[in-house]
């Protein structure tokens, strides 16, 4: 039977084909024909049509750091002409978004001000809130209750994401009367709190030993069906460590991750922080323990804590270190307390080395500064100790200036500074956002015998992609021995260029990689999958993330994995690029 049916298929395909001829021209198989005479119009198609000049298109988050970089750099004239200029609709949105990036609060007030005054545009709860939350960080109580006046009398809606900053910023003033107040009305105004207000109002409570209330608040939070979240359990935990229920909190600790809620790296680090201060070690340990399941680290401030008390209690850190293959011995520099051997004073030429250490342990800042110009005219050489613990102190006190004046003294006396004192003042530049000789710094240390290390190498060349510095990053991955050019680094730079918004150069730089013979490891698969999507290069994002998948599936057969690797994927093992 089925052998009948088989040829009755093939019959009816074949009187398909014995179909009249203009049948065929549906089944697009031969060619159109040319028409055999020639139309006037024939040459003006062989002539190449001219490509439209297409605009680039401009992105919402470009125009909106523009608008900050205007408000910060300039003065508010300036700034208020060139806002003028801009040829944007100003919406609830985009003031918004300005207002978020916390320009100056002067400047941020005086555009908050201007803003309101343009045509078409009026405030709504959202700038109020946000303006208000600005003023709240900067101290000024008295202006953020103008603000909250003002919404009052103007009839904007007062939502719980307003009431909840307010608490919040009177309670960070010592005004925890306010904060309950401001509670108390907004529940009478019938306005519903969130798990962020409830959160919120039991950390005042909490902190400010109104443990029943709290205790109240969070019952009450239950009863009405809101979950908490993972800082609503680390302000619970926060409070019990700090009251030495270690037990209670650590039984909190374990339930929240049967409520499939993940302690973050934030809630681990104040944790641990609790338990430092306390000089509980055992504690630690099961935190410790879940951070390593789950490849979260602490805060090196707190990693230093953290070895200070296992140190202390006369216990082994092999844990703390075995979460923390990142920092080396070596990288270890204690709270540094500034203190010189000195010389032998009574040589004539030890005296500017007594007068700069006196001065120094004095904290006379500037008059060190200008005794170190004096001394650099005359070309008189201190030692390297004495160098160090100066960049280290005008570091403390985030006085760049400072310690820029240190560094170029040690490098026009030949002087060789502490590997320490090198990556303090490496850490000051990029906190104060100044990129600029950064090169020449690392190019110094590196030269004097000191290495940056691979986690440092590739945090540095990341940290400058954030700060879209390629040129520099590219010159630090350069200045790198053959050793340090790993996967790590290699991963850093190609990170560096996607931020720079250039796929081309970022595939190049993988692509050397490749060649060199190094693998890549899966954070190099995310920043390459994020980087490129985020290019819009979908179908080249695509390709990188099966590679991702396959190289996931081979690691449960790979015995041991090399340190590079390892740090890579702390670093960049999830969706990095910005």
């Amino acid at each position: 039977m089925l052998r009948i049916n088989y040829l009755h298929g093939l019959a009816a395909k074949f009187r398909n084909w014995n179909r009249p001829l203009k049948f065929l021209h549906s089944l697009h198989q031969n060619k159109r024909r040319t028409p055999r005479t020639k139309h006037k119009f024939t040459k003006a198609l062989k002539t190449p049509m001219k490509p439209f000049d297409v605009e680039p298109k401009v992105y919402m988050r470009d125009t909106i750091s523009n608008i900050y970089k205007i408000l910060k750099y300039s003065t508010w004239e300036s700034a208020e002409t060139q806002l003028k200029q801009l040829p944007i609709r100003w919406d609830s949105f985009t003031v918004n978004q300005v207002l978020k990036t916390h320009p100056p609060m002067e400047k941020a007030w005086l555009f908050f001000n201007w803003v309101g005054k343009v045509k078409s545009f009026k405030h709504d709860q959202f700038t109020y809130t946000t303006m208000l939350d600005i003023f709240g960080e900067a101290g000024r109580v008295s202006s953020m209750k103008y603000l909250f006046q003002q919404m009052q009398e103007k009839g904007l809606k007062i939502d719980a994401v307003t009431y909840t900053s307010i608490l919040h910023w009177l309670s960070k003033s010592g005004d925890v009367d306010g904060a309950v107040e401001t509670w108390e009305e907004m529940r009478g105004k019938g306005c519903f709190p969130t798990v962020v207000s409830y959160t919120a109002y039991m950390k005042v409570l909490f902190d400010n030993q109104r443990v029943k209330e709290g205790t109240a608040v969070y019952k009450e939070m239950l009863q009405s069906g809101i979950s908490p979240n993972c800082h609503t359990y680390t302000v619970l935990m926060e409070y019990l460590f700090g009251a030495g229920k270690y037990e209670e909190a650590l039984e909190i600790f374990s339930k929240m991750q049967e409520a499939r809620v993940k302690p973050d790296k934030a809630a681990c680090n104040i944790l641990v922080e609790k338990c430092c201060k306390a000089g509980e070690t055992w504690p630690i340990i099961q935190i410790l323990q879940y951070m390593k399941e789950n490849h979260l680290v602490l805060r090196y401030p707190i990693f230093l804590l953290a070895l200070e008390t296992f140190k202390a209690a006369g216990e082994r850190d092999a844990l703390l270190r075995q979460v923390h293959p990142h920092i080396s011995v070596e990288c270890i520099d204690n709270e540094r307390v500034v203190e010189y051997k000195g010389n032998d004073f009574e040589d004539p030429s030890s005296l500017d080395r007594g007068l700069v250490w006196v001065l120094l342990k004095k904290q006379n800042l500037q008059a060190v500064d200008s005794l170190l110009t004096e001394l650099m005219d005359k070309n008189i050489k201190l030692d390297s100790e004495l160098m160090s613990a100066i960049v280290h102190v005008n570091c403390g006190h985030c006085r760049v200036d400072g310690a820029l004046l240190t560094f170029k003294y040690s490098v026009k006396t030949g002087i060789k500074l502490e590997r320490t004192a090198y990556l303090a003042l490496i850490g000051c530049l990029i906190r104060s956002n100044t990129f600029t000789d950064i090169v020449e710094i690392v190019v110094e240390m590196t030269s004097t015998g000191h290495s940056l290390g691979v986690y440092l190498a590739s945090l540095l060349i990341y940290r400058l992609g954030c700060a879209r510095r390629p040129t520099c990053a590219a010159k630090i991955f350069d200045s790198l021995p053959d050793d340090q050019k790993c996967v790590a680094t290699y991963t850093a730079l190609v990170g560096v260029y996607f931020a720079a918004g250039t796929a081309d150069k970022g595939l190049k730089i993988y692509k050397t990689m490749r060649k060199k013979g190094i693998y890549p490891s899966l954070g190099t698969y995310c920043v390459l999958v994020a980087g490129l999507e985020k290019l819009s290069r979908v179908s080249n994002a695509e390709t990188y993330r099966k590679e991702k998948k396959s190289l996931r599936k081979d690691a449960y057969f790979r015995e041991s994995i090399p340190m590079e690797e390892k740090i890579c994927d702390l670093l960049f093992a999830r969706d990095v690029v910005s």
